[in-house]
């Protein structure tokens, strides 16, 4: 096997056939390593590297995934080998909606600029292998998303996916006067249709659940008064916590989809909503909540009874 990298360690001459790939290419954080038919890419651990690739680990991705191979020049001495997945292809990439920054790309490849005629030789196999539809988007997921369970807290609640539903509990301190309403909320994946991810680096980022059946104008305009929707804030709904959980429900309701052929056209079955046994609290949510309502307290924005009353209240759920 051929094995290319740039930290000095082996180098060789570059494939000339896709038949002969299995090499390594090696740049700034992150490594292709390159087979017959797709490529993994793994993400370096390190304090340099984006968080968002720490917690993608590797991902294996194929060549009908791909619609494109895009080599440009990059800053201070490097050159952007990156590779345009096909839409439909990739759930983390389709959650984003291209709000990614170029350095949290998990498609891009940064390198030193002396190992441009190499990227060239690479980018022009992988171009040879992508498929005569590249350009049309997939009618299924080729790259996996990340695997449930997962959580995060957002700025008005908690989050958890365990792989069949997904869970919102509210917080005191965050949820507005709606949501405390509606009380916590749980969506099977059969109730759903999709899913919005806006970015945490903007102004209302938020992730809001798309359900069956529902339209535009049925569901709240503002997400913090959307009980199928939790918001972001400082430090809340952070993009590598977040937009992982979007990907992987978004693969999951796709998975979930019935056969259209097997149903009359605009026939899906809308699963009925059931009451579910309410959990116990998690000891450690309690905890964090006190210690929001014992920040607010110092900070004066609520009174000694006040703060009494409501750390009573979170007590007596334990």
């Amino acid at each position: 096997m051929t094995r290319v990298a740039f930290g000095g360690r082996t180098s060789g001459p570059p494939p000339h056939t896709m038949s002969r790939m299995g090499d390594v290419l090696a740049g700034f954080h992150t490594v292709w390593e390159f087979d017959t038919d797709s490529v993994l890419i793994r993400f370096e651990r390190g304090i340099r590297t984006p968080k968002l690739f720490q917690v993608l680990g590797e991902r294996r991705v194929p060549f009908e995934a791909l619609s494109a191979v895009e080599l440009a020049p990059g800053k201070k001495g490097t050159v952007i080998l990156r590779a345009v997945p096909r839409p439909g292809a990739d759930p983390l990439m389709d959650a984003a909606g291209g709000q990614l920054k170029d350095g949290c790309d998990p498609y891009r490849l940064v390198l030193p600029v002396e190992r441009e005629t190499l990227a060239e030789t690479y980018a022009d196999a992988i171009r040879a292998a992508l498929p005569a539809d590249a350009a049309e988007p997939t009618e299924r997921h080729l790259v996996t998303a990340p695997t449930p369970p997962i959580t995060f807290k957002a700025y008005d609640g908690k989050a958890s996916f365990d792989g069949e539903s997904v869970a919102f509990r509210w917080f005191w301190t965050g949820a507005s006067s709606a949501k405390w309403k509606a009380g916590d909320q749980s969506f099977t994946i059969g109730e759903l249709a999709g899913i919005e991810w806006r970015s945490p680096e903007v102004l209302g980022g938020h992730l809001r659940l798309v359900r069956r059946g529902a339209d535009g104008a049925a569901r709240p305009g503002e997400a913090d008064q959307d009980p199928a929707a939790v918001v972001f804030g400082l430090g809340y709904g952070l993009v590598h916590e977040s937009l992982p959980f979007a990907a992987a429900v978004l693969e999951a309701v796709q998975a979930s989809e019935p056969d259209p052929d097997a149903l009359p056209t605009g026939c899906l079955p809308v699963p009925a909503r059931t009451a579910e046994p309410q959990a116990r609290p998690d000891p450690a949510d309690i905890a964090d909540r006190i210690r929001h309502l014992g920040a607010l307290h110092e900070a004066g924005l609520l009174t000694e009874d006040e703060f009494s009353h409501k750390k009573a209240e979170l007590l007596a759920e334990l």
